[in-house]
């Protein structure tokens, strides 16, 4: 049986998710997004209990994880998983609105593989999200047991398409443009 590739995406902004969405799903970069909107569901996935204790076995490719979350913060979500031995080597990028300071301090030290700024504006938003779905996809060589997302065969095409739509969307953003 071949196992599904997945990320799992930690957020509870709803505009963030389906921009995230739309951005991965453009290019083919997953499988399969597991969305989950507070620190507790993200734990209750990776665990497999309460709602997901039926879900398919198997670890998600990468973790992109907010900082502020209900429930449980993101800072508590990645402190957990870094102390348990079958999570500690998924990747986790921190993908928040954040820039104090303490949440990138406290978040590189407890062993994030990235810390990612989110932007404000749309076309900035949407490449980030493009460049990490190709890098932690595509380019990043995953730890051992944790599958690599499948490269289908218009990836090549697409990474060159994304090169281009990167330069047109900075050239937008240069001219002030902020909505597509």
């Amino acid at each position: 049986m071949v196992e599904t590739k997945r990320i799992l995406f930690v957020e509870d902004n709803l505009n963030d998710i389906e921009l995230t969405l739309a951005a991965l799903a453009e290019h083919a970069l997953a499988n399969e997004v597991v969305v989950v909107h507070d620190g507790a569901e993200a734990l209750d996935y990776l665990y497999r209990r309460n709602k997901y204790a039926e879900r398919p076995p198997g670890l998600p490719v990468v973790v992109l994880l907010d900082v502020k979350l209900p429930k449980v913060d993101g800072l508590e979500v990645l402190r957990q998983m870094r102390s348990d031995e079958h999570l500690r080597m998924i990747p986790v990028v921190m993908l928040s609105s954040s820039r104090e300071e303490q949440d990138l301090l406290s978040s590189y030290a407890l062993g994030t593989s990235a810390y990612v700024v989110k932007p404000v504006d749309f076309f900035e938003f949407v490449a980030i999200i493009k460049q990490l779905g190709l890098f932690w996809g595509i380019i990043n060589e995953p730890p051992p047991g944790i599958p690599r997302i499948p490269i289908k065969a218009s990836i090549l095409k697409t990474v060159a398409e994304f090169q281009k739509g990167l330069e047109k969307g900075r050239n937008l953003a240069e001219e002030g443009h902020t909505k597509p």
